[in-house]
């Protein structure tokens, strides 16, 4: 276990937020597989501030997820500040992170995202406004930096602790590498040496084994779980387990894997109606299908299914072959 100010973290596997993906209805999924703490995808202060209805609708929590993290964005201190006041107020999220690591253009040409990571003094800045107006602990996720020339992860982990922030969350990657190349531990390594607030670390976590590999070299407090939970939750679950036992848990069979992603798809029909929540699940139910042998026709066929009844039907189809294939064999 560890704290996130008054927040107490059952384990040490965190679920990443993910820009389109992290939903309550994942966020629901991913927790029940035993992630310590579940975290949202971003969401624009303006959006807040402006009550714009899809941005309302991205607020929504489950009670079953907590404790988890809402995640809000922006460029301007002001709408930052008031963003997080209303998150603080009106949501009963546990902890306000703020996005500082986000690589995409259309986040980074307005300021916002990893653009703050070319100056630590204005980390400092923005965490320190929020933190002074609310309650709840304030975390901070970021990349080691821009790019090769402007690493800053060790400043920028030292303003936001002394703005007042809870934890922080990095990246091993700079905001040029986006999702390529290799995160890099060694700065992961180096923040966590130059802070007493919690450090989650991220980046290339694929195995139990490899997260418990990186606890023990970097001292973190916990590991980032982020594109390797993408249809295979197993791999929080699994993760927990082998740092808990050492035990290395089996895959999944095909059917457990469709029952989860039937019930991840009614929960997404639940939050956001039929017709855009079988929209979203096409690349979902890919995802819980990697790893299969022959998925290339049913994947083809998920890409043209409108209803969950028919994507239910065809899921499970493909599962009942797969496994008469596997007692075959």
């Amino acid at each position: 276990m560890f704290n996130i100010g008054d927040i107490t973290i059952k384990n040490r596997v965190v679920l990443a937020p993910m820009a389109g993906i992290s939903n309550s209805a994942f966020r629901l999924t991913v927790k029940e597989f035993g992630a310590g703490i579940v975290c949202a995808e971003m969401i624009s202060d303006n959006g807040i501030v402006t009550r714009n209805a899809k941005t309302m609708n991205m607020l929504y929590i489950d009670e079953q997820e907590k404790p988890m993290s809402l995640q809000i964005f922006g460029s301007n201190p002001e709408t930052l500040v008031e963003a997080a006041k209303f998150v603080d107020q009106n949501t009963t999220a546990d902890i306000i992170d703020i996005n500082m690591g986000c690589p995409a253009p259309k986040i980074t040409k307005n300021m916002a995202g990893s653009r703050w990571l070319l100056q630590p003094e204005k980390i400092y800045e923005m965490v320190s406004a929020v933190v002074k107006e609310v309650g709840k602990p304030v975390t901070v996720k970021m990349r080691t930096g821009w790019d090769d020339s402007t690493i800053y992860a060790v400043e920028n982990a030292q303003a936001l602790q002394e703005a007042g922030a809870a934890a922080v969350a990095l990246h091993g990657r700079t905001r040029e590498q986006h999702y390529e190349g290799l995160a890099n531990w060694d700065i992961i390594r180096q923040v966590k040496e130059s802070v007493s607030i919690p450090v989650i670390g991220n980046g290339d976590i694929t195995t139990p084994q490899i997260a418990k590999q990186r606890l023990e070299e970097t001292g973190v407090d916990a590991v980032m779980i982020g594109r390797a939970a993408l249809g295979d939750p197993w791999m929080i679950y699994r993760t927990v387990q082998y740092l808990e036992t050492g035990e290395i848990l089996d895959e999944p069979k095909p059917r457990e894997k469709i029952d989860v992603c039937v019930l991840h798809m009614e929960r997404l029909v639940r939050l956001k109606g039929e017709r855009v929540a079988i929209m979203e699940m096409r690349k979902h139910a890919a995802w819980y299908l990697k790893g299969l042998d022959g998925t290339g026709k049913v994947r083809k066929l998920i890409n043209e299914t409108t209803t969950k009844e028919d994507m239910a039907n065809l899921l499970y189809d493909f599962a009942d072959q797969a496994e008469a294939s596997m007692a075959m064999s």
